[in-house]
């Protein structure tokens, strides 16, 4: 039982920016990995920048330079911190969280509701 809430989601300009946050709260033993997906209409769900615990973080090519995700990891809360943004931003942007229950070794997969920016002038 995990529930994910993202907020931050609007509407920016091009080269404006927007930050998103994901809490997640519920029954949680381990959090691996938190990660942003987007995904545009007419296009597949694709990874936009996750963060795993220790430290590692990876970014999509097409956001690096500028997106940073970060963690609160006593919060169980994500950020996107999207800076410059392009109309090819624009997109649903998901929160998921992986979670693993030891002895377990699955990662069982969670995911937030959505939340749409729109980069537009």
């Amino acid at each position: 039982q995990v529930q994910l809430v993202e907020s931050g989601g609007g509407l920016a300009q091009p080269g404006g920016s927007l930050i998103l946050a994901c809490a997640a709260s519920g029954s949680i033993s381990s959090i691996y990995a938190m990660n942003w997906y987007r995904q545009a209409p007419g296009k597949q769900r694709e990874l936009v920048a996750g963060i795993i615990t220790g430290g590692r973080i990876n970014y999509a090519d097409s956001v690096k330079g500028r997106f940073t995700v970060s963690r609160n990891y006593a919060a169980n809360t994500v950020y996107l911190q999207m800076n410059s943004l392009k109309p090819e931003d624009t997109a649903v942007y998901f929160c998921n969280v992986g979670v693993v229950t030891p002895p377990s070794r699955n990662v069982d997969n969670y995911w937030g509701q959505g939340t749409q920016v729109t980069v537009s002038s």
